[in-house]
């Protein structure tokens, strides 16, 4: 499918009486909505992105807490599995702009995200069949690097589909399906892993590729437009010129959200772990199933909530829920350090929904506004992640060391703080990034 061309929205008839077509639109409106040369993705395209979303949740909900579990089994130290732990954190805080450059350099992001997703599945592989270090160390730097480029893959196959005119609620949608996917994998994984093994999770997540690919399969390339997934102006309009990358790394609005970005996930990122000690301490008993609320009444918010917030943010503009989304982390902070009741603290949780699902959605929302005509979309991804990755690194370690000393409210307070700062920065310096065409 191509770009819509420079005559893009004009209808070819002549009006009644006149000798020509109406003269092109202005520049600034040429591409903004479907038009005659733009033929919206087919039905079978869309489904197969949700499928798509909905079962690479799932694989990915394979890793994480149930890798030091199944490890501890294992009769691995407590050192061991954090130097894994560590060495796939920090392959991933490291890729993520070299994966945004992959997936901007690729011919088809169909194909990089099929073989992230085949790379995931023997690395899962490689954890059930031989946990030794050696082994477990390769698959989780080849999860991570994998890991690296199926998120800016997505953004990109999802704007190369829908254009820039509808990317918002698409963006929502694949919000829902990843939330609806995480969700669904962790009861499942769960329960298997304790009616059969904490191996059989990660048989169960190479099982899970197979329909991750078929899901993915079902994505028609040719509706794949590679300009618009790129973030490139349209041959008609680009005259040849390219935007070199050091270009893109003094772009202003880059650069103030990638430092919101910093901020948000240092002052988030420590929450719940913290929250999860607190509830322990006052409700030992009651403490799995309360934890496992905190996590699920996010992700129902999330799945319930992203569409909306797309819809929203391609009516009205990003920096209103850039306001509320920091606002909500906030108060979510400060409300942790006064609330004592274990029960009220799930009920907290509603605000980490909040933020959840407005970040879920701006973020490569707001990336797409920033980095269009760059021909750089994946890779200013990268940049904003690896701000974000660097702030959660940060997050825990920091509010670990005040809790530490101070105690637990005022590591709450102090992330609040944190985050209210970064609602400072947007409000008085993060621009308006919705082009009005």
């Amino acid at each position: 499918m191509s770009w819509p061309s420079p005559d893009h929205g004009i209808d070819p008839r002549p009006a009644a009486g006149a000798d020509r077509p109406a003269p092109p639109a202005p520049p600034d409106q040429q591409g903004a909505a479907p038009g005659p040369s733009f033929t919206p993705p087919s039905r079978q395209s869309q489904r197969g992105l949700d499928c798509f979303i909905f079962f690479l949740a799932d694989v990915q909900t394979g890793f994480g807490p149930f890798v030091a579990v199944y490890l501890t089994t294992q009769k691995w130290t407590q050192v061991e599995i954090g130097l894994v732990l560590s060495v796939g954190g920090i392959v991933g805080l490291l890729g993520q702009m070299p994966g945004g450059a992959i997936v901007d350099a690729a011919r088809s992001e169909r194909f990089v995200a099929g073989l992230a997703v085949a790379l995931i599945a023997l690395s899962a592989l490689g954890y059930a069949a031989w946990p030794l270090f050696p082994v477990v160390m390769a698959s989780a730097t080849l999860h991570a690097a994998a890991s690296c480029v199926l998120g800016p893959a997505i953004a990109a196959i999802s704007l190369g589909l829908v254009g820039r005119a509808a990317i918002g609620e698409r963006l929502g949608r694949n919000a829902r399906y990843a939330s609806l996917g995480n969700g669904v994998a962790a009861a499942v994984m769960g329960t298997c892993g304790y009616l059969v093994s904490s191996r059989s999770v990660f048989l169960v997540t190479c099982v899970l590729a197979v329909p991750t690919l078929l899901a993915l399969s079902r994505i028609r390339g040719r509706e794949i437009d590679a300009e618009r997934a790129h973030g490139a102006l349209p041959p008609a309009e680009a005259h040849g010129a390219t935007t070199k990358i050091s270009s893109l790394l003094r772009q202003r609005p880059l650069l103030v959200f990638a430092a919101a970005m910093l901020l948000l996930q240092f002052a988030n990122a420590a929450m719940l772990p913290l929250m999860a000690g607190v509830v322990t301490t006052r409700s030992s008993a009651a403490a799995p199933a309360l934890i496992a609320f905190c996590i699920i009444v996010p992700q129902a918010i999330v799945a319930l909530a992203s569409p909306s917030v797309g819809r929203f943010a391609q009516s009205f503009g990003r920096r209103p829920l850039l306001v509320a989304g920091f606002a909500a982390l906030a108060v979510r902070g400060l409300l942790f350090a006064v609330v004592s009741d274990p029960y009220l603290l799930v009920a907290v949780q509603v605000f980490d929904g909040i933020t959840a699902a407005v970040f879920a959605v701006l973020v490569p929302l707001i990336v797409a506004d920033v980095a269009f005509g760059s021909g750089h979309f994946s890779f200013a991804q990268g940049i904003v992640g690896t701000a974000g990755g660097i702030g959660a690194s940060f997050s825990t370690v920091a509010a670990g060391y005040v809790a530490d000393q101070f105690g637990t409210g005022v590591a709450f307070v102090a992330l609040a703080a944190v985050a209210a700062s970064g609602l400072a920065m947007v409000v008085l310096l993060m621009p308006e990034t919705r082009r009005r065409d």
